[in-house]
């Protein structure tokens, strides 16, 4: 196809998740009330456990700032709901350019993805009181702490998409052991410095600096990146083993007959 075919295919894939967004987002609008009291419950759990010393106060800004807040909420909401269509209209534009080896294989990525960057923004909601209270435990015992709910829930989304992410890095390293760029066994021969890396990843993008959030955060990262080593690992003998039956099974060529 012409660039300005691609570029018109691409404006109209780009509309219709736009689309969707924004009708999703309505419903967002709606249910504005509920996503609120869901993302403050770990902040406001804490005063349930006689953690009364490390809380602090949220609160919204300005005139304008509840409005913009609603709209915010409702457009993140919009998003989260409507990524199965936006994301089926990136997939559709993007299936043309790649082979039938390749389209199952980013199916099976898509597919696999998905609930490990679920498990992962769980893993985060679960733990953020737990961070929350640590950072909030650096405010001196006769000062009060005043938090804006903006601030708070960009914290939040920064969490939850950063445990998301990096639940879904062993996968990508699956991936390119499936297209044959990198062997299993070259994968899991720098263990140690790949453990070293999960712990300094964390300990650099984690947005809390206590060491057990930290460590939360490392150890499953560690466990799917020995997972997916195995796997390739496993992948590559069964390769191996198939490509030796097929060369077993060759025909040998037939001597040149005179002329």
């Amino acid at each position: 196809m012409p660039l300005l075919d691609h570029l018109r295919e691409f404006r109209n894939r780009f509309l219709k998740s736009l689309l969707v967004v924004f009708l999703t987002a309505i419903a967002g609008w709606f249910f504005y009330e509920p996503i609120i009291e869901q993302l403050t419950k770990p902040f406001c759990d804490l005063n349930k456990t006689g953690g009364e010393n490390y809380c602090g106060d949220l609160y919204i800004n300005g005139l304008i700032g509840p409005f913009n807040l609603h709209l915010k909420v409702a457009f993140i909401a919009g998003i989260f709901l409507a990524s199965p269509v936006w994301l089926y209209q990136l997939w559709s534009f993007i299936t043309p350019a790649l082979h039938k080896r390749e389209r199952r294989l980013a199916i099976g990525f898509v597919s696999i993805a998905t609930p490990l960057f679920s498990l992962g923004a769980l893993l985060a909601y679960l733990i953020l009181p737990h961070a929350v209270k640590i950072l909030l435990g650096f405010t001196p015992s006769d000062l009060g702490n005043l938090i804006r709910f903006d601030e708070y829930l960009d914290f939040v989304l920064r969490l939850i998409l950063l445990f998301g992410i990096a639940f879904v890095l062993p996968l990508l390293l699956l991936s390119l052991n499936v297209l044959g760029l990198i062997t299993g066994k070259s994968l899991l021969k720098p263990w140690r410095l790949a453990v070293f890396i999960c712990f300094l990843f964390t300990a650099a993008f984690t947005p809390t600096p206590d060491p057990v959030t930290m460590t939360l955060l490392a150890i499953p990262l560690c466990l799917l990146y020995f997972t997916a080593g195995t796997v390739a690992v496993l992948l590559d003998r069964r390769k191996n083993k198939k490509n030796g039956n097929n060369s077993s099974q060759v025909e040998p060529i037939d001597p040149a007959k005179p002329i």
